[in-house]
């Protein structure tokens, strides 16, 4: 069952798998199946306990659900237009997470269950990214897959920033991993893992990618630090803590650095610009193409009196965007909306999606979790988890990540980490390689 979690959650991003145009596909599939043996599992045992990680994930989607339902009564209140196809497609894709995220965190053995998929989950991440690189340069062909959008690797998800942030979560997830490894084949094999996701987030020509690993990073290093300068274990010198940190952290770091090294300029706006994809040429365009959907989901959920509008997309397509289609036919990848007269477009900045869709609730609840998510990792001491959540919240700006299995998947982690790790975290002598 772990490695069909693991599996399912990788494969919700190969939405080029996806056939006849539907919100279906392999990774779906798995998702639905491990779902209805977690519920057969969980009946068995006469249902699960009501731990605190379940209750928190509970009352979330509790008043998500309650949010998205009064949103859906007040547009149609004010008879405000749906598209149907959206608003289907978000009523499907809602329960499914709600349910992987609730199951994860049941039983009292969440902490470690999802300690194991999490390894699971990156060993085959980086097995099944190596296939989309051999895709690329043409060594594997299939019918059905265009790995390319542009001159951005994009793999088998329809769009490069799916890909991105897959690659993103695994990428920091390897740093938590190595971090918290017991053993030295644990650690190399945490370490090896980041290498495919690092350099295939950076082919995505994904700027949040970027952002996101330069984010997590400076967390990282703080929390490492302040574990360190609060430690009782006094033994230990700091040279040697600071020399694993460096090796631990390198691909890290590496991201970090290489657009930097890229970007042979003098100027801090140039240098700014050599961390975007082409040199950062279409950044004021693409600039100005978020501001207006931000401002128009910010009117959007004020007309709807801050109480939303209901599942789906609520904002019109902006004209610069169909106009790229029409002269770019390229550019769509045949899952995105298309111009029909009612406004089907995202903001594509999770709190204001929420905005648009649950209202003030909606927002709420969601700034709640993910505060919750980051203070329980925050006192578990596990500073690669609490990276890889501060790297997601990256992500969240630029993407509507709440219909994202392997989201929930990061916050279920980290709803559970004091469960696994304890209130007191193990001795430098019986973890030899761990950085705590």
């Amino acid at each position: 069952m772990d490695a069909l979690l693991a599996l399912g959650l990788l494969l919700t991003m190969a939405s080029q798998f996806r056939l006849g145009g539907l919100p279906i596909g392999p990774g779906e599939m798995c998702l639905v199946i491990w779902v209805l043996l977690a519920l057969v599992r969980e009946v068995a045992r006469l249902g699960p306990p009501l731990t605190i990680p379940l209750s928190r994930m509970l009352i979330f989607w509790a008043l998500f659900a309650f949010a998205e339902t009064l949103g859906t009564l007040t547009a149609l209140a004010i008879q405000d237009v749906h598209d149907p196809v959206w608003f289907l497609h978000d009523v499907m894709a809602y329960p499914l997470v709600a349910a992987v995220s609730c199951l994860s965190v049941a039983g009292l053995d969440a902490g470690a269950r999802l300690h194991r998929v999490g390894w699971i989950l990156l060993a085959l991440g980086a097995a099944l990214l190596t296939p989309q690189l051999a895709g690329a340069w043409g060594l594997v062909d299939l019918p059905i897959i265009d790995p390319w959008f542009g001159d951005r690797f994009r793999g088998w998800s329809n769009n490069p920033n799916q890909l991105a942030l897959l690659c993103a979560v695994l990428v920091l997830l390897a740093l938590h991993l190595a971090d918290t490894a017991t053993r030295r084949g644990e650690w190399i094999g945490a370490v090896a893992c980041a290498i495919p996701p690092l350099f295939i987030g950076r082919a995505t020509k994904t700027d949040t990618f970027t952002f996101a690993l330069m984010a997590a990073g400076p967390v990282f290093l703080a929390i490492k630090m302040r574990v360190w300068l609060v430690s009782r274990e006094r033994k230990m010198m700091l040279r040697p803590r600071v020399a694993l940190l460096a090796v631990t952290t390198a691909p890290l770091l590496l991201a970090s650095l290489v657009p930097f090294g890229l970007s042979a300029v003098a100027d801090s706006q140039s240098l700014a610009m050599g961390l975007m994809k082409n040199g950062g040429k279409e950044a004021a365009a693409e600039a100005d193409t978020r501001l207006e959907l931000w401002r128009e989901a910010i009117s959007r959920g004020i007309e709807a009196g801050m109480l939303g509008l209901g599942p789906g997309p609520h904002l019109p397509i902006p004209s610069s965007i169909v106009t790229a289609r029409q002269t770019e036919p390229g550019l769509d990848t045949g899952d995105h909306p298309t111009p029909n007269g009612m406004p089907n477009f995202e903001a594509h900045n999770t709190p204001l999606d929420l905005f648009t869709q649950g209202g003030v609730i909606a927002v709420l609840g969601f700034v709640w979790l993910m505060a919750t998510a980051f203070a329980v990792s925050y006192r578990a001491r596990v500073a690669g988890l609490t990276a890889l959540l501060c790297g997601l919240g990256v992500f969240s700006l630029t993407n509507l990540v709440v219909r994202v299995p392997i989201f929930w998947f990061v916050v279920a982690l980290c709803l559970v980490a004091e469960a696994r790790i304890g209130p007191t975290p193990a001795a430098p002598r019986s973890r030899p390689l761990a950085l705590r």
